[in-house]
């Protein structure tokens, strides 16, 4: 039985290696992102089973990404090869406080050539939650569709569906972005989103409205990020605002929505209260920001039960 799966593009990422603005670094590390497989590889580390559907180019950084995602162990039996569209590519801006921009060269995406056709019946039987985010529909207009069968899919097998916004603007107007991803809601039971995703959304950015509005759309579990502030999140009637857990050093931050993500679905699987989910969510947020790269920074259960002060370290 898989306990998560997601569907979304994944990309070669380039990371600079000395920070500033772009135009002025000249060497760059090959590492592996998007949003989706983050997510994947954040909850396989923590011990999830986690499956991940998408397509990459027939080409050495599509060979690469997929010998990197079987190597955490993570289900590729609906990833896929193609010839004609090359394997997505961003370099990322690093800046001296942590922050940074993201450029994206993915035209000809490979998973242009996914439908919604592409979701078999069968992937989704015996899985406990579908993971979606609104990067993938923001690519391309088709994947709209593709996300709806994905929901309808979910449904039918009793999954969960846990939803992060992600709006990228340098894919899809807000306009477009809002009419989209509104009509996803209804149909979300775990909404882990940032407070200006849920203004863009929801028309506001008072927390206890944005919660007071997606209760009344059915929603389950409601989490707002908000970085170094903590979070806030509710569930079955209660609200409560988890405060931050401060990094070591911050030296990159992107990756760290994906983080908390991973940990808030953990613990919503492992059925613990909503003041435990929403600290080890920050908690595992925390840790990724200390590490540059995408992914590098997603901890292993160990590491956080380690970070937690529930297991000794041993360093030698």
């Amino acid at each position: 039985m898989k306990d998560i799966i997601t569907i979304g593009d994944a990309m070669i990422t380039m990371n600079p290696s000395t920070k500033g603005p772009m135009r002025f670094v000249h060497t760059y590390e090959r590492n592996v992102g998007g949003a989706e497989l983050n997510f994947a590889i954040g909850c396989a580390r923590l011990g999830l089973q986690a499956g991940w559907i998408s397509r990459l180019g027939n080409d050495e950084f599509g060979r690469y990404i997929q010998h990197f995602v079987r190597g955490e162990g993570i289900d590729t039996s609906q990833l896929k090869l193609v010839d004609g569209y090359p394997t997505s590519v961003n370099f990322k801006e690093v800046l001296e406080d942590g922050s940074g921009r993201t450029f994206y060269y993915r035209m000809k995406s490979p998973t242009l050539t996914l439908t919604p056709e592409s979701l078999t019946d069968s992937y989704f039987e015996n899985t406990k939650v579908l993971h979606i985010t609104g990067v993938f529909p923001a690519i391309d207009e088709k994947n709209v569709e593709i996300i709806k069968r994905s929901i309808t899919l979910a449904k039918q097998h009793n999954l969960l569906i846990s939803f992060d916004p992600n709006i990228r603007l340098k894919l899809w107007s807000k306009e477009r972005a809002k009419e989209v991803l509104t009509e996803v809601l209804p149909f979300v039971d775990i909404f882990l989103t940032g407070v200006e995703e849920a203004e863009l959304l929801l028309g506001t950015t008072d927390e206890n409205e944005i919660i007071e509005k997606a209760i009344n759309m059915g929603i389950s579990y409601v989490a707002i990020k908000k970085g170094d502030q903590g979070s806030i999140g509710y569930h079955n009637g209660k609200t409560i605002e988890s405060p931050p857990v401060p990094p070591k050093k911050v030296v990159d931050t992107v990756g760290a929505g994906d983080g908390f993500d991973a940990g808030f679905v953990y613990g919503v699987l492992q059925n613990w209260s909503l003041e435990k989910i929403l600290h080890f969510a920050n908690t595992v947020g925390s840790m990724v920001v200390g590490v540059s790269g995408d992914n590098e920074g997603l901890p292993y259960l160990e590491d956080i039960q380690i970070r937690l002060g529930e297991k000794d370290f041993i360093e030698r």
